[in-house]
């Protein structure tokens, strides 16, 4: 069994996947360029359709999300990979900052990535339109989702908690989602959203959402977003010797980090930078389980019991606590993948438990320093970076990639 297994959002390289060569390089729309990399690519292939088939599914959906009336049209292109340097400057860290501008994105986030991966293979797969969609979220997840699910046409079901921004509210309302709002039961663990997104699966539902266990597909939209840092990499001759991620969920780091690995396996990358998986200091599950698994007297043999007992390692973290709200999901439910690849992966890297004044900080420097307009949530990878420089985890001259995740939303 290939470890960790699909089921927990490890996907590995479909066995015809190809790097993009002429003319794929020229496309603009990650899900056209990278398409021979995608499983939702090989599926479509094998169940018949051609090439030109895919790529017209994939501009048909495209052009639905453009034509929207949204906060901000656009449909997907390759987002920026910008030198940091007068940041970098600033800090200290004379190896340089690259960051990835995901803010430029569908939705205002990485989030889109996911989802219109899902979307494609409801296509490929001709899930009848009137199944309903399911998501537990109330940021940019549903955000995201929302827009996609109305661009394919199918109905969306939102389960968000009772302090949902009324913002955000509004516009799930406006791209036609049902919203169901979630109060926490007593004596009942864990995110009452997750829950109850669970109980719509059980009766009928598929899960639209941005967590590989609930669906591993949402890994492989997920990929574009690292096949991106790869091309960036590879013509530029930048070595990156970090990644640092924030982790809610956990879906983007295994989405990246998958990616990455791939381009290796394929020959296109020589250097994968190591993963530094951010959390912060006021929700920190995946750190903890990594330290569980790690005291262990096999931790390779803990990780593959733990996907049958994950309990053991990961459980919901009590009130969780953070100005970078968007990653304090009270479990990292792919957990696994990401522990497995900062022990055993290619280039092994660590947690990173950031402090929340390294957090504020963090979200200041990306606003004083560059013109990108990120949330907290967005800037936290740097404020990985600022923890790790205290914690003696990297060094000066070491070369660090963060991910600028989400846009700055003052309504």
């Amino acid at each position: 069994m290939t470890f960790p297994p699909p089921e927990l959002g490890w996907l590995g390289t479909p066995e015809e996947a190809k790097w993009p060569g002429l003319p794929e390089s020229l496309e603009t729309n990650p899900f056209v360029r990278y398409r021979k990399l995608l499983w939702s690519y090989q599926r479509a292939l094998a169940t018949g359709k051609s090439d030109s088939e895919f790529v017209e599914m994939v501009n048909r959906l495209d052009n639905q999300i453009l034509n929207l009336t949204t906060e901000n049209k656009k449909n997907f292109n390759t987002s920026p990979l910008i030198p940091l340097d007068d940041l970098a400057k600033t800090i200290g860290q004379t190896g340089g900052i690259w960051a990835k501008n995901e803010t430029t994105n569908v939705a205002g986030s990485h989030k889109a990535r996911h989802l219109f991966g899902l979307a494609l293979h409801l296509e490929v797969e001709e899930v009848p339109i009137e199944t309903p969609l399911s998501i537990a979220s109330c940021g940019n997840a549903a955000l995201a989702a929302a827009v996609i699910a109305k661009a394919a046409n199918r109905p969306l079901l939102v389960h968000v908690p009772t302090w949902a921004n009324e913002w955000i509210l509004d516009h799930l309302e406006e791209m036609g989602a049902k919203i169901r709002i979630c109060e926490r039961q007593e004596d009942e663990p864990g995110d009452p959203c997750i829950l109850r997104f669970r109980e719509s699966v059980n009766e009928g539902a598929l899960p639209f959402s941005c967590q590989g266990i609930e669906n591993p597909w949402t890994i492989d939209g997920g990929r574009t977003l690292g096949f991106e840092i790869v091309d960036a990499l590879s013509a530029t001759n930048i070595k990156i010797d970090r990644l640092f991620a924030q982790v809610g969920g956990g879906a983007m780091a295994t989405s990246v980090t998958q990616a990455l690995t791939d381009a290796v396996n394929l020959g296109v990358l020589r250097h994968r930078p190591a993963l530094n998986a951010v959390q912060s200091e006021g929700c920190a599950p995946l750190a903890r389980a990594f330290n569980l698994v790690v005291e262990t007297e096999n931790p390779l043999t803990s990780l593959k019991n733990a996907f049958d007992n994950p309990e053991n390692f990961m459980w919901p973290w009590q009130d969780p606590e953070s100005s970078a709200t968007g990653i304090l999901d009270d479990i990292t439910y792919d957990w696994i993948p990401l522990v497995w690849d900062m022990l055993y992966g290619i280039s092994p890297g660590g947690p990173v438990i950031a402090t929340e004044k390294d957090i504020i900080t963090a979200h200041k420097l990306i606003q004083d320093h560059t013109d990108i307009s990120a949330d907290t949530t967005g800037t936290s990878g740097l404020a990985g970076l600022l923890s790790a420089r205290k914690d003696g985890c990297i060094k000066a001259e070491e070369s660090a990639l963060i991910l600028i995740t989400g846009k700055e939303r003052l309504n």
